[in-house]
């Protein structure tokens, strides 16, 4: 499994989950993460996510197929 850390901004409570897809590469856009996510593949802490824009915050686990996102602070 890949596990990637993804440093959420300082002054940012959350990033949405079709932008977080985004960010590290596994959508192209974010119409591609909202598809994604639309499809069931995505899971947020253990459960399928349909939000596509679900907010998520620092501490949360994101995994899709063989991917793991784990969101920081940049504080840790």
């Amino acid at each position: 499994m890949q596990h990637i850390d993804f440093d959420l901004d300082q002054g940012h409570d959350f990033v949405e989950l079709n932008q977080l897809l985004k960010l590290v590469g596994i959508a192209d856009s974010g119409g591609q993460g909202k598809a994604i996510v639309a499809s069931g593949a995505v899971t947020v802490d253990s459960a399928v996510e349909l939000r596509k824009t679900a907010k998520i915050r620092a501490g949360q686990t994101v995994r899709i197929d063989d991917v793991e996102i784990r969101v920081v602070t940049a504080a840790g």
